[in-house]
């Protein structure tokens, strides 16, 4: 297979929950409605707002939540039926449970009639800001009522032409329980709505036959924990997990997308019609000028499907960005090989580790162990430290404040090639404190309409001047600008990484809270090191291997070693013998990334 090659320099994703940036409201009341606690529209991002993104070194801003998904406010003026309160979560609705794929989400409209339009005119301006766009599909469910009200002439619905009668058939867009309708799970204490009475919110839902739920749920009657709110997609998979449909040969791996594109191009007859359904829906999107995805739970999803997605985009749009939610190790590979995808979360390995030191659970010594690891494919695991499903940083069930998080994003956006992500408001340290109804403190809330407190101090009214910013907040927002601006001018990114943990793990002096490692490529060379201790200053003598040290084509002498984080330190690198030397002072929480300077 021919790689991808890594960007000339890092690219960086800005991702945004596009119901809650642009909100001004800020009463924040538990199951609040639009009228109390507000709701951020496409128009909200203004030119000032997207130069504002693009400040940051930002390549990609993925508006998450973009496809109509099911919601409980009335737009049946407008065409739309209503959703059963008892299959929302949240008074919003979540994101994940898609109801029509061929338009976008009414409450993001000015117009709920216009509201396409107002999406199409938002692609247009993230373009002219010089930034490229993702938006979400969710391949794996949809939600409970599917209703494509703007589906394209010859397009049928999800489950259209289903037969009912039995539990699987390969063309069968669901999976069923013949005989048996569905039955809404036991709430217990939940109450839809947070109790508020509204007319379908009556603990019933009309589904028979029921269908799996979305988790893989095979019972009439899912529970709280299931994804009830939505169905399983189904990919030609038989209940006993046979598939239902070619399988790539061989070593195919190895080969690009257009051999997996030609592979596929005869075999429509043979494969499932809902991998028809959500490729048509991938290249509609990007007929309207969307510039790649963000798959939801990929790896629920038959690896061949996406070898047949993927390919039919790249085809189409050979630059398409294409990410992947998967949570599994052992399948990293796979999906990127065999499935096309550009880049996969690093959940499971590095932001858990991460997430372990930061809250005193272990040294960060393993994190060698994880990058040595992923060495073939490091460029394609996209580092993150928060996203719409993760908790904030600064919560206290995280890093507890943002000044303690800083050597966590310092090290995530240095230690490899591949892509960083922000999430709005993480730049100026948002807590997720409130309690939006359904959705609860320490995540900012996808399920309820809210405003985001730090991130609306930074809007300003919608200035995006940091106008209303405490003096924390700006210091966290400095650091910020300086680290992306930092790793997007270096090439040094785009470079090696040489592991040093392990050599001065063996030094008595060096500290069990500190990582540190090398980036280097032929015109630049780094020595990065973070400091994961809130409370000690630390003083150590770091040693440069004389291996490593001949990488970086450096002989016997003296060199100036500068910050590139804020230039305020300098220090100097002795090389003796070919090993280097050079003394560090970290102060809590503090990182360096120090270039060698010849």
């Amino acid at each position: 297979m021919t790689e991808p090659k890594p960007a000339e320099r890092k690219v960086v994703v800005y991702q945004v929950f596009t119901r809650l940036f642009g909100n001004q409201k800020t009463a924040n009341k538990p199951w609040g409605t639009i009228e109390e606690n507000g709701v951020g529209k496409f128009n909200d991002f203004t030119d000032v707002a997207l130069q504002y993104v693009k400040s940051l070194g930002v390549d990609y801003i993925w508006y998450t939540g973009v496809p109509h998904h099911a919601v409980v406010r009335d737009y049946t003026k407008y065409g739309i039926s209503n959703d059963d309160p008892d299959v929302v979560k949240g008074r919003a609705g979540s994101p994940y449970a898609v109801k029509d794929y061929y338009n976008v989400n009414p409450d993001l409209a000015v117009d709920p009639s216009k509201r396409l339009k107002e999406f199409e005119e938002l692609i247009k301006r993230t373009h002219k800001n010089g930034l490229k766009l993702l938006i979400d599909i969710v391949p794996n469910h949809v939600a409970r009522k599917y209703e494509g009200a703007n589906n394209p002439k010859g397009v049928r619905n999800f489950g259209q032409d289903d037969d009912t009668s039995v539990e699987y058939a390969k063309n069968n867009n669901f999976y069923y329980i013949p005989g048996q309708a569905f039955e809404l799970p036991d709430y217990g204490n939940y109450r839809p709505l947070g109790g508020e009475a509204n007319p379908l919110s009556d603990h019933k839902f009309v589904e028979n036959p029921a269908k799996w739920t979305g988790n893989g749920s095979r019972s009439p009657k899912p529970s709280m924990d299931d994804w009830y709110e939505t169905v399983k997609v189904n990919y030609g998979v038989k209940p006993d997990g046979s598939k239902d449909f070619p399988e790539l040969p061989e070593g195919f791996g190895e080969k690009d997308y257009k051999d997996h594109f030609a592979f596929w191009k005869d075999k429509d007859k043979e494969v499932p019609d809902s991998w028809k359904k959500f490729r048509d829906i991938a290249l509609y999107w990007l007929d309207k000028g969307v510039d790649g995805f963000r798959y939801d739970m990929a790896e629920m999803v038959p690896v061949e499907f996406w070898s047949y997605m993927n390919s039919a985009i790249k085809t189409k749009n050979p630059d398409a960005f294409l990410l992947a939610e998967v949570y599994n190790p052992k399948e990293y590979r796979n999906y990127i090989k065999l499935g096309k995808m550009d880049y996969l979360y690093d959940k499971v390995e590095l932001y858990d580790k991460l997430k372990d030191v930061i809250r005193g659970h272990s040294n960060p010594d393993g994190i060698s162990d994880i990058q040595n690891g992923l060495a073939d494919i490091e460029h394609h695991m996209l580092h993150f430290l928060e996203n719409h499903d993760e908790q904030r940083l600064a919560t206290p069930d995280f890093a507890g404040n943002a000044f303690k998080a800083r050597p966590l994003m310092v090290l995530s956006a240095t230690i490899s090639t591949s892509p960083t992500m922000v999430y709005f408001g993480q730049e100026v340290g948002e807590r997720g404190a409130e309690d939006g109804g359904f959705g609860k403190p320490s995540r900012t809330s996808i399920f309820d309409y809210v405003g985001v407190p730090a991130h609306q101090r930074l809007m300003n009214g919608g200035k995006f001047d940091g106008g209303q910013l405490t003096p924390d907040e700006i210091k966290i927002i400095d650091f910020y600008h300086h680290l992306l601006t930092a790793v997007q001018a270096s090439s040094a990114m785009t470079g090696k990484f040489f592991e040093i943990q392990k050599v001065n793990r063996q030094k008595p002096d060096y500290p069990q809270e500190v990582y540190s490692f090398v980036r280097a490529s032929d015109k630049e060379q780094l020595i990065v090191t973070c400091n994961f201790s809130a409370h000690a200053s630390n003083y150590f003598e770091l040693k440069i291997p004389v291996d490593i040290i001949k990488e970086m084509g450096l002989k016997d002498g003296k060199y100036m070693l500068r910050d590139l984080l804020f230039e305020k330190s300098k220090l100097f690198l002795n090389v003796v013998k070919g090993e280097g030397k050079v003394g560090i002072t970290l102060g809590p929480s503090e990182s360096f990334i120090y270039q060698l300077q010849k």
